[in-house]
């Protein structure tokens, strides 16, 4: 009863301190807020007096009786405003007989030229149409005609018959990546059901998604559309595949690529069109599928139009067949009571920054203060916290360049180089069940010794690339041993070192990027040789080969070795690949080795990559700043791909040490870093910072004592704290794996956890030391403030704990509290 009595006090102590007495000054949270204002309806175009309108394009020619095109009219109000017309222009047909208008997108009737006049915020511009070809017969394509249309009704997407598996037995290829296929699923399949030529609109492939058949997808397709159409008249011509010399689609582009539209501007048409190998440009337009990145900023329809919802960057991709295009487009607004206060830059990061922010009405927070500098920079750079001894020192001093040197100092701290290399053994999966104790323990010491001399990165990758010989003399080999056949080197390395999750072009081409299924395994043409034999249990060899061939399983094709945006490379077939992979890779002028490289730095030490997941680079998956990512590039491209460099100029940025305190003009800012980044501390340092402020290190079976949990080589520990906390298992290189989120069970081991207990109540823990060496309740506090949150107690927070331990009837106890509620704050469990 008398356990229970004290648990219920110390509950009720922490919740009074965390409600009210206990604050946490940075003004840190576990949830997000909550976006309001954001549109429901389309607003009309604020036309104005525009001092000039453009179309696009500026002359028409409709070639075939099936061809159309889209106009797009832009009206320039100065050289900085522009705004999307189309939807408020009047347009005319001089000759309806040969073309017609039918909003803004002009349609064959006949042989014949006319001109079209567009009338728009009084300006008058014409364009002048060419029509040809309607007396020839022009037969639905299938590629470019039925494929197009299931892509665009949504058929063969991964959620519906394009799954591996199919729904209700009707299976297609992904987003129609292999027309061979689809040509025998639509055609011969289900006896021929499907599609029924002398009676085409009895068809399965319109009566399903017409709903005049049952159909799990619901309603698709209405007998207006001209999707329905397209598939109807394919149907109707006999089903027909292309000939073998049909022109191709070589390349799609939109229109426009970027924009900016400051309100009221907040709408735009885009216009897709896409080359064909005879020459000829077509407007897809009404074929492609359009997916915004990001909904909350910017919506975008079926038809191509765009609706901004709020300030900001949104990439619109624009997908046709295998073919993918973005336009980018930039949403602004006045915010009443903005106005820029032009802060001080301490580097070229700042300068980007508030140039972004600037742009969008966002202002930045004020500079953290000395207390929480000391605190973010100590975990973010070395893993840990600074002693109270540090705090007070680095708070008292009055050297205006103290935070550049306190980050000099940090980075040749031997604690920098243990604590980056578990972030790297996160991601080169260093775990005893993939590489065998002492594997682990020689690839973990490498990577510490590579990182305490700061060896440049290329030559890190280089040596991880190019490894051979055994996992013992040559612990860098063990990368090959951890990414244990060809798939996985090619998936493992486009992730870490080029930022594309190419796994999801394995099997088809990838439903969100450019790369296709040739490309994956190009890619892993140069890794195909590669060879492992074990040498007893612990021990393993690597070597290339001279011969060993990449065959694509479903063209069963031998595959070149490929290098992304240079093609296929031929190489003598005695070279070892991976050389001729890795001198690629790692060149200064490799644009996705440097952007990768620093993004993932920049994400560790900011909380947020400028590409967010910082291992996923594709279009639909825009940088915050592409003008920030390019020049952190090159500056470390310049400086030989110097870590330590890169970690000092982001750290030591005004933007790297902005307060996480937001304001009203900040608030829903989560992208372009207005403000420090709340988040919780990892699993590991979360441990080693219950150690430091309790004084009573973690012991792990089999390991040295004293060892910090940064330290660990593995998760191969058996502690149910770290699990608990998202320490990852290492199966994947995926930085997802750690879990970064608040839970439940996270609240349970803080409040009632065995190893939060058993330290707070450790008989020669900080508090107990204190109190034998004859402390004043008021020193202890004090002493546990600095310790868990680099600062002092506000003077509420004193007259608290010291009224708690007044009526405590046990003082060491009350003290104990007292630590057990600052460890269990949002200020000691988050970083801020």
């Amino acid at each position: 009863m008398k356990k229970t009595m004290e648990h219920l006090t110390r509950r009720l102590f922490s919740w009074l301190l965390l409600c009210g007495m206990l604050t946490l000054s940075s003004g840190a949270g576990t949830a997000a807020e909550a976006k309001n204002g954001v549109e429901s309806t389309l607003e009309p175009v604020v036309v104005g007096t525009p001092l000039r309108i453009e179309v696009w394009p500026q002359q028409i020619k409709l070639d075939a009786p099936r061809r159309e095109m889209h106009l797009v009219v832009s009206g320039f109000y100065s050289a900085e405003i522009c705004q999307d017309l189309t939807r408020a222009t009047t347009f005319t047909s001089s000759d309806p007989g040969v073309v017609r208008m039918d909003g803004s997108v002009a349609r064959p009737v006949n042989d014949g030229r006319a001109l079209i006049t567009l009338e728009a915020g009084g300006q008058q511009l014409t364009v002048p149409v060419e029509v040809c070809g309607q007396r020839s017969v022009e037969p639905v394509s299938f590629q470019y005609g039925t494929l197009v249309a299931l892509t665009k009704q949504g058929c063969n997407q991964g959620a519906c018959h394009g799954s591996p598996s199919g729904k209700g037995g009707f299976r297609l290829s992904l987003r129609a990546y292999d027309p061979v296929f689809d040509t025998e699923t639509l055609v011969r399949e289900a006896f021929a059901r499907r599609t029924n030529r002398l009676e085409p609109e009895e068809s399965l492939l319109l009566e399903k998604p017409l709903m005049e058949v049952p159909h799990g997808g619901g309603q698709r397709l209405a007998k207006s559309d001209a999707n329905y159409a397209l598939l109807r008249d394919w149907i109707a011509e006999g089903c027909r595949p292309d000939p073998t010399d049909a022109p191709q689609c070589v390349k799609v582009e939109v229109h426009p690529r970027q924009r900016i539209l400051h309100r009221p501007a907040h709408t735009q048409q885009l216009l897709v069109l896409a080359q064909f190998s005879d020459g000829t440009l077509r407007d897809v337009t009404g074929q492609a599928v359009f997916s915004s990145s990001n909904d909350a900023v910017a919506t975008v329809d079926g038809n191509g139009l765009v609706v901004g919802v709020e300030r900001g960057e949104a990439a619109i991709l624009v997908r046709y067949l295998e073919h993918m295009e973005t336009s980018g487009l930039t949403f602004l607004r006045d915010i009443p009571g903005f106005s820029w206060p032009d802060p001080s830059e301490n580097n070229f990061v700042d300068h980007f920054v508030f140039e972004k922010q600037r742009q969008l009405q966002i202002l930045p927070s004020e500079l953290c203060t000395d207390d929480e500098f000391v605190r973010r920079v100590f975990l973010d750079v070395i893993g840990t916290l600074p002693s109270v001894e540090e705090t007070q020192a680095f708070v008292a001093s009055t050297n205006p360049n103290k935070r550049n040197e306190l980050i000099a100092t940090l980075l040749e701290r031997p604690e920098y180089s243990e604590f980056w290399a578990l972030k790297w053994g996160d991601l080169l999966r260093l775990r005893n069940a993939r590489l065998t104790v002492a594997g682990v323990h020689k690839f973990h010491d490498w990577l510490v010794r590579a990182l305490r001399s700061n060896m440049p990165y290329d030559q890190f990758v280089r040596a991880l690339l190019t490894a051979d010989g055994s996992t013992f003399s040559n612990p860098p080999a063990n990368y090959y041993r951890a990414a244990a056949d060809t798939n996985d080197c090619t998936e493992i390395t486009s992730q870490l070192f080029l930022g594309i999750r190419i796994q999801c072009a394995k099997c088809h081409n990838h439903p969100f990027e450019r790369w296709t299924q040739n490309n994956y395994y190009g890619i892993g043409a140069f890794f195909q040789r590669v060879q492992r034999k074990s040498v007893g249990t612990q021990e393993m060899v690597i070597w290339s080969a001279r011969e060993g061939e990449v065959i694509q399983p479903r063209t069963l094709k031998q595959m070149k070795p490929w290098l992304p945006l240079k093609g296929d490379a031929d190489l003598p077939n005695e070279d070892d690949r991976r050389v001729v992979f890795t001198a690629w890779l790692t060149s200064p002028d490799n644009a996705f080795f440097a952007r990768t490289g620093v993004n993932r730095l920049w994400g560790h030490l900011m909380g947020r990559g400028i590409v967010e997941p910082v291992d996923d680079f594709r279009e639909s998956n825009p940088p915050s700043s592409v003008a920030l990512l390019d020049a952190l590039a090159q500056d470390f491209a310049d400086h030989g791909f110097d870590f330590k460099h890169a970690i000092r100029t982001i750290t030591g940025s005004r933007t790297y040490q902005l307060s996480s305190r937001k304001h009203d003009l900040n608030k829903d800012d989560v992208v372009y870093f207005s403000h420090a980044h709340t988040r919780l501390l990892s699993a590991e340092q979360l441990l080693d910072a219950l150690c430091r402020v309790t004084g009573v290190d973690e012991k792990y079976a089999g390991l040295p004592s004293g060892m910090r949990a940064t330290q660990l080589p593995s998760p191969d520990v058996d502690s149910s704290f770290l699990r608990t906390f998202g320490q990852p298992a290492r199966e994947t290189a995926c930085q997802c794996e750690r879990s970064v989120d608040s839970n439940l069970s996270q609240a349970l081991q803080m409040i009632n956890g065995p190893l939060v207990q058993s330290k707070v109540g450790d008989p020669k823990n900080r508090v107990r030391q204190a109190a034998a060496a004859g402390k004043t309740n008021e020193e202890i506090i004090r002493e546990l403030y600095l310790a868990a949150l680099c600062r002092p107690p506000s003077e509420l927070e004193m007259a608290a704990a010291t009224s708690h331990i007044t009526a405590s009837s046990d003082r060491t106890r009350g003290l104990e509290d007292v630590c057990w509620a600052l460890l269990n704050s949002n200020e000691f469990l988050f970083q801020h």
